[in-house]
């Protein structure tokens, strides 16, 4: 193993890494520092939710006083790195402080963007991605009032969820003409908005924010959306997607990919000798992943690769979707909008029961390379899972018949 391992971020990702370079043999013997700006160490991001139910941020933290307490490891919070220099193998913080590394693993994550429209920087607008932006939103919530969720996706049905628990109207804005416009198709969009609106919550699709206005106070009072519609509301929140932080590639860094993240190759090795990128803020050949599952297998490729194993890398992604809210379950996963050349698509939409399904087959007919569940169907995911990228024993139709009985195909 590389004497001195230097991690960047302390996320979910680098907490991998670092879990996974303790567990390799003659750990005690080497040095990890890790270097993060958050205040807190590495925490439960995908279920940052659930400190609206009850779940303190301490309970969120990941497992690990092994990894805090253990000797090898120097954990530093609050702790910006602020420039890289590959050539003298040292990163230097934002006070000055300079740390040298035999190995450098970039895990900085990535942070919410937030569109430019006037008035996004008024108090009472948030984001929602650090335990920082929660208890900011829990703060600011006044029950019986409206909350303004900008971006239809996974984070922004958490948020709109979590508002509906603060006892706030949630309305949700998305620019796409569907929910989870990544991960359905009309059919699931047109159900999920039905389920999303069963639990009292206001959704607009095909419609984004045109400028946020203030009160007398200078707080929020309003959102004004592209068509001219006003919301009164005292508090918005931007869910309306996620950009690399890739600011340490620059000119003397490892090189930036064309859509942004640190470029590297599929064992996560940028164009700086001795530098690695793993999890939101890598792009792989110039793909950036932004799930915890793929940086999870990047960060298990490096740490195998810094133990000695030159030739692990990432295998590719294979994630699974999955939107919990009360009474509204859905998951994808794979080429879900059959964009894959001669993919053939097979849907089931059972009105009465609220079920909705898609299988994406190959061009040989066979071959399970997506797939949609909407409602009970969501029941039959750990089957089709496994079955991704396997030919199919039985016809679509039967298949799913045999994993949720009474799906109907659609006429």
């Amino acid at each position: 193993m590389t004497e001195h391992v230097v991690v960047v971020g302390h996320g979910p990702v680098g907490h991998r890494l670092i879990d996974r370079i303790r567990d390799g043999e003659r750990v005690r013997h080497r040095r990890v520092t890790v270097l993060t700006d958050e205040p807190h160490p590495a925490y439960d991001r995908v279920n940052l939710s659930s400190c609206f139910e009850g779940t303190s941020s301490t309970e969120l933290l990941l497992p690990g006083p092994r990894t805090r307490e253990a000797p090898w490891t120097d954990l530093r919070l609050s702790t910006e790195v602020v420039a890289c220099d590959p050539a003298a193998h040292t990163v230097t913080c934002a006070d000055g402080t300079k740390v040298g590394y035999d190995a450098l693993v970039l895990a900085t994550g990535s942070r919410p963007w937030v569109p430019a429209v006037p008035g996004h920087d008024f108090p009472g607008c948030f984001t929602y991605r650090t335990l920082e932006d929660v208890q900011a939103i829990r703060r600011a919530a006044r029950p019986g009032r409206a909350g303004v969720v900008v971006g239809g996706g996974l984070l922004g049905l958490e948020a709109a969820n979590a508002l509906r628990l603060l006892g706030m109207v949630p309305y949700v804005v998305e620019t796409a003409p569907r929910l989870l416009p990544a991960h359905t198709d009309d059919g699931a969009g047109r159900l999920l908005v039905h389920r999303v609106r069963s639990l009292g919550m206001t959704v607009r699709c095909g419609t984004g924010v045109r400028e946020v206005t203030p009160g007398a106070d200078g707080r929020v009072a309003a959102v004004v959306l592209s068509d001219g519609t006003e919301v009164e509301a005292c508090l918005v929140v931007f869910t309306a997607g996620i950009r690399p932080r890739d600011e340490l590639a620059a000119a003397t860094g490892p090189i930036r990919a064309d859509r942004g993240g640190f470029l590297v190759d599929e064992r996560c090795r940028t164009s700086s000798d001795r530098i690695w990128a793993i999890g939101e803020c890598a792009a792989i050949h110039g793909r950036c992943y932004g799930l915890v599952a793929p940086g999870y297998r990047m960060a298990e490729a490096v740490a195998r690769q810094l133990l000695g194993a030159s030739d692990a890398c990432f295998r590719g992604e294979n994630s699974v979707i999955r939107l919990k809210l009360p009474g509204v379950d859905m998951a994808a996963f794979g080429d879900v909008h059959a964009e894959t050349r001669d993919a053939m698509e097979f849907c089931w939409n059972d009105h009465s029961t609220g079920t909705y399904s898609k299988l994406v087959l190959a061009g040989d007919g066979r071959t399970l390379i997506g797939a949609i569940l909407v409602g009970a169907s969501v029941g039959a995911l750990p089957v089709l899972h496994v079955l991704r990228g396997h030919e199919l024993s039985a016809s679509p139709e039967e298949l799913l018949r045999s994993v949720m009985p009474g799906a109907a195909p659609v006429p």
